[in-house]
């Protein structure tokens, strides 16, 4: 099991309405998918899985058993948020390299792993190129990028096709298919009916969320 979640409630602010209320859920190994419209809890639900917000009750454990920490986020885990943020005033290389840092690659690891996710996703010809220049479409790619550099186990997708035309879709779809098929797990929160669609039979678990 990927992550078990028991009667998990959470709020952002006491006294406001509980974005998820004694939720139970169980996710497998492999691709799973969170739906529903927006204030559905997708995206809350994603950073409860990562240890980047803490339940108000019950608990989240990942494989291991235990609740996400720090040691968890840094060796294991691969996030892209939607407002992806990347580090202005430095290139898209530089910001690829520092993450790589903090996860603890080497400088020779460096050099294999950043040109192969910039190639990966499209990247190399803005490496250069300060993080403010770049496109919406560039920005989401490079936050991937940033996500996959330390080859996570687990991959954590906050909406990543917003926003992107077809191609890039397919690519990204494309490049999710190729961790599944690395034993890797992914879970993406989306909207995007074009996802489900790319999937197909890859998907082990689409959790729906109604709005709250």
């Amino acid at each position: 099991m990927l992550f078990r979640l028991r009667h998990v409630s959470f709020a952002y602010r006491r006294g406001a309405p509980r974005v998820l209320a004694e939720f139970d859920a169980d996710f497998p190994s492999g691709l799973s998918l969170l739906r529903g419209p927006s204030g559905g809890g997708k995206s809350t639900l994603l950073k409860l899985l990562a240890g980047y917000l803490a339940p108000d009750s019950g608990r989240v454990a990942t494989a291991s058993g235990r609740a996400p920490d720090a040691a968890f986020q840094r060796r294991e885990l691969g996030f892209v948020f939607q407002q992806f943020n990347l580090l202005p005033g430095v290139s898209l290389q530089r910001n690829l390299e520092l993450a790589g840092l903090i996860a603890g690659l080497s400088e020779a690891a460096l050099t294999v792993a950043v040109p192969r996710e910039l190639d990966r996703l499209g990247l190399r010809p803005w490496a250069a190129t300060r993080v403010e220049q770049l496109s919406g479409g560039q920005l989401q790619r490079a936050a991937l990028a940033r996500a996959l550099i330390k080859d996570p186990a687990v991959l954590l997708l906050d909406e990543p096709t917003s926003g992107l035309d077809d191609a890039n879709t397919r690519l990204i779809a494309d490049l999710i298919l190729a961790r599944l098929a690395a034993g890797r797990s992914v879970v993406v929160s989306t909207h995007d009916p074009r996802l489900p669609a790319a999937f197909g039979s890859a998907v082990a678990l689409t959790l729906d969320l109604p709005a709250s």
